[in-house]
């Protein structure tokens, strides 16, 4: 059961828990127009600031770990961590 568990959060989206910003593609840009017109730079993924923290929440009385990115960050900072997790449904 646990190897499985492990493959399982291996797999896992990388994603917020927040904000559920995800990765997404966007085009790779040159300054050099008449060379991207023979050789095009194609698309490029661009990930998501993400960071795992590990917050103690009081109103529960234990830690709690969720993977957040900066915006999650500062959207909790803002409106406090227990109620935004509260509406992210992770509590």
């Amino acid at each position: 059961m646990t190897g499985i568990r492990v493959l399982c959060a291996l797999n896992m989206a990388r994603d917020c828990d927040i904000t559920g910003k995800k990765s997404r593609v966007g085009g790779g840009y040159s300054n050099r127009t008449r060379a991207t017109k023979f050789n095009p730079t194609g698309a490029r993924r661009r990930q998501v600031n993400l960071q795992k923290k590990t917050l103690f929440i009081p109103e529960l009385g234990k830690k709690v770990t969720v993977n957040v990115s900066a915006k999650g960050l500062k959207t909790m900072r803002k409106r406090g961590a227990f109620q935004t997790l509260k509406k992210a449904g992770l509590v």
